[in-house]
């Protein structure tokens, strides 16, 4: 998401630039179709799409996870959330150009270099908004209503509330949830209480975690980098963190354990994936406190291998439990 419009930053307290943002910088400029088109792409963020992996949740818990039909639900209802993300990047990048020029990294983002000008850009918006909107259309009405409700808590969220500390939060765990409830609707599976309660837990801990790793890597730039950042404190932020990380296993236990599941999945030995989701929360608490130069920990986490593998083998055992699968 984009910040608000922020003042510039004194030269001595800017963050020393990463080695991409350094060659990005010296990159030559090269005026080409394909140079804009490469801008474009950029502009609607296509790396942060994976936190719409949440809409494909409800299929991945329901048994029918190979069926080509319900794949493609999925893929659809991914799709649109993927398009409409693109759209809110593209219009907050459009409505912050004039204040991301003065920003020591954002002046590079295409709009604001005019790599991308604002006619193409506002094109874009539309054509995305459009598409998704439209594909929307397609799938249920109440997934069509969940997609344009998700539309514009973003937008209320990057042009306004994101300003009020623990409330930008709480609004981007929402997001998660509409992705969630989105995915339910467009692939016509019931969504559980539990997974609701998980993700939206899960998405607090996440959130609350990159504010705890904003506020340490920005001292005292913390109300130019973010304009709830500064009414946030450290303490603060580490008990909520504590509070939503251990809700978060414990909800996802309960889950497990929860006799309608065990019925549903014809197993009892879920509960021993509960180890991996601790696993994964105490890596990310470490990335969060040890690698205050990293962009944002949601990212690092991404390229960390131990928290990766730990999630990569509770996808594999919860699919090896769910679909009962032996060796032939």
């Amino acid at each position: 998401m984009a910040t608000l419009p922020e003042q510039p930053m004194p030269a001595s307290e800017r963050a020393p630039a990463s080695d991409q943002e350094l060659e990005h910088a010296q990159a030559p400029v090269r005026d080409t179709l394909w140079w804009r088109i490469g801008g474009l792409v950029k502009t609607v963020r296509p790396h942060q799409w994976v936190k719409n992996v949440f809409v494909l949740a409800p299929v991945f818990f329901a048994k029918d996870l190979f069926e080509p039909r319900l794949v493609l639900r999925a893929a659809g209802a991914f799709g649109v959330f993927c398009l409409l993300a693109g759209a809110v990047y593209t219009i907050n990048d459009i409505a912050d150009a004039e204040a991301d020029r003065l920003h020591p990294v954002k002046r590079f983002r295409p709009i604001a270099s005019g790599r991308v000008s604002v006619r193409a850009a506002r094109i874009l918006a539309v054509a995305l908004i459009v598409l998704a909107l439209g594909g929307a259309l397609y799938g249920p009405l109440p997934f069509f209503g969940v997609a344009l409700v998700y539309f514009l808590q973003n937008l209320a969220y990057s042009f306004k509330l994101k300003q009020y500390a623990y409330v930008d939060v709480v609004l981007i765990a929402a997001g998660f949830v509409l992705r969630v409830i989105g995915g339910g609707y467009g692939t016509h599976i019931h969504i559980s209480g539990y997974l609701l309660a998980c993700t939206a837990l899960l998405a607090l801990f996440l959130g609350f975690g990159k504010r705890r790793h904003e506020l340490a890597s920005a001292a005292k730039r913390a109300k130019k980098q973010r304009a709830a950042l500064s009414r946030y404190s450290t303490q603060g932020l580490d008990l909520a963190m504590s509070i939503t990380g251990v809700a978060t296993i414990a909800s996802y236990f309960a889950y497990t354990i929860d006799p309608s599941t065990k019925a549903y999945f014809g197993s009892d030995k879920l509960w021993l994936t509960t180890l991996f989701v601790v696993l994964a929360v105490l890596r990310f608490l470490y990335l969060v406190r040890s690698r205050p130069r990293a962009e944002s920990p949601t990212q690092e986490m991404l390229r960390d291998g131990p928290f990766v593998a730990a999630v990569l083998v509770w996808v594999m055992v919860v699919i090896w439990i769910v679909y009962q699968l032996k060796p032939s």
